[in-house]
């Protein structure tokens, strides 16, 4: 029962709240189910990186989402 609620807490609510899934004005055909890849791919890649607070780490990234291949 609680790795359920692990999954729950780690996924769907990052999800629900941080990229705000529910307020998507996505509806038909294959959207849904890209725009949530996309997101999940972008919750996995700031867990990646380090970053425990997904918000955080978006607003992070979000600054300056480009610094380091512009630096190069």
């Amino acid at each position: 029962m609680r790795s359920q609620w692990t999954i729950e807490n780690r996924l769907h609510f990052a999800r629900g709240t941080t990229f705000a899934e529910d307020a998507l004005k996505v509806r038909t055909g294959h959207g849904p189910e890209n725009m949530a890849t996309l997101c999940s791919i972008a919750i996995n890649r700031l867990r990646a990186a380090g970053h425990a607070n997904i918000a955080a780490g978006h607003r992070e990234m979000s600054y300056e989402p480009f610094l380091n291949s512009v630096e190069e």
